[in-house]
């Protein structure tokens, strides 16, 4: 069966999601005055941006992004941050990124900065599906999805027109 691209958040929602994930990380850092968004590169890197813009305009935190590059093909190797550790030790870091299918990316991201002590550790998603394969879990997501193994969550965060589409 060949499946057409169905749109599962359009521009609007997704737009709606990433104001109330803010939302959501100021709440947990109310009482910070900085907190680091490590967003896995490139997706997540898109979506860490866009919730720093939207937590700058709902309250007094800092918001620090950190570009976290990931091998999604082979996440064992060496990861690397924008950021030397020194900058988000002892601070609320959340991790962020576009789609958490089998948790791998995630796990191993989480892996890195268990490395530095941090104040405190949360996790971000838009597209949260249910085919983990590690004990991970997004602290902050967007919607939930149960899809087949066959189907691929696709999630376009450039340009004028946010989409995120089940394949």
């Amino acid at each position: 069966m060949n499946l057409t691209n169905n749109v599962i958040l359009n521009h609007e929602e997704i737009t709606h999601k990433i104001r109330r994930i803010a939302f959501q990380i100021y709440e947990s850092n109310v009482d910070e005055k900085e907190v680091i968004l490590a967003g896995i590169d490139s997706n997540g890197y898109l979506l860490a941006e866009k919730l720093k813009n939207v937590l700058e305009s709902i309250s007094d935190i800092a918001p620090t992004l950190c570009k976290v590059v990931i091998n999604k093909k082979q996440p064992w190797e060496t990861i690397e941050t924008s950021i030397n550790p020194e900058s988000y030790q002892n601070k609320s870091l959340v991790l962020i990124d576009d789609v958490l299918n089998s948790g791998t990316t995630l796990i191993y991201g989480v892996k890195h900065f268990l490395n530095v002590p941090l104040k405190q550790f949360k996790t971000a998603v838009l597209v949260n599906r249910n085919h983990k394969k590690y004990p991970v879990k997004a602290d902050f997501k967007g919607i939930s999805l149960s899809t087949s193994l066959h189907e691929h969550v696709d999630v376009i965060l450039e340009g004028d027109n946010f989409q995120a589409i089940l394949e």
